[in-house]
């Protein structure tokens, strides 16, 4: 996505959109994982304000061998991915690098991380990014939007089994945006 396209009213009005059919599927929908008995009073999830400064150009880098790996859970056994590219990013002046996964039965990339606002401001076991991007080549570039980072659904039941960002994918800076801390 190239920067000189980026329209930032429309970019605004889509993570608006975004925001309100969550919390709308949340509020509504049978598999919420907000428990029933409690949905009468939730009236939203507490997210930052989007902030365009948390959208950043990423760099793919494709691994020479796609590797199936085992990422941990918050319960239960753990769930198979492969690695499939990592992303290489500059935040708050300081390059990071994500692993990002691929799983049989989702489309696109799936990004688990922790930051240093994980604990404090966010759910503690991390947050997750999903990334449109079905076709890639090492060297491509990819909008990374942060502002859509979300907590899984474990955030808010036990009852669900989720994954635990591996340590490789920790953001050492705040990443103010998406959903808080429920």
């Amino acid at each position: 996505m190239p920067e000189q396209d980026f329209d930032e009213p429309a970019w605004r009005e889509r993570i608006e959109e975004y925001r309100a059919e969550k919390d709308e599927f949340l509020a509504e929908h049978p598999q919420s994982p907000i428990p029933p008995e409690e949905r009468d009073d939730f009236d939203g999830l507490d997210y930052y304000a989007p902030d365009p400064k948390y959208r950043v150009v990423a760099r793919i880098q494709e691994p020479s061998e796609i590797e199936e790996v085992e990422l941990e859970t918050t319960s239960g056994p753990d769930r198979t991915y492969e690695r499939v590219a990592t992303l290489g990013f500059t935040l708050e002046d300081e390059h990071h690098v994500l692993e990002a996964y691929a799983a049989p039965s989702q489309e696109g990339l799936f990004v688990p991380f922790t930051d240093a606002t994980s604990g404090e401001e966010t759910y503690g076991k991390g947050r997750y990014l999903e990334l449109d991007v079905e076709t890639f080549e090492t060297g491509d570039d990819v909008a990374v939007d942060f502002n859509t980072a979300y907590s899984p659904f474990c955030a808010y039941n036990e009852g669900f089994a989720c994954v635990i960002p591996p340590e490789k994918n920790h953001v050492s800076v705040p990443v103010r945006a998406g959903e808080r801390a429920p």
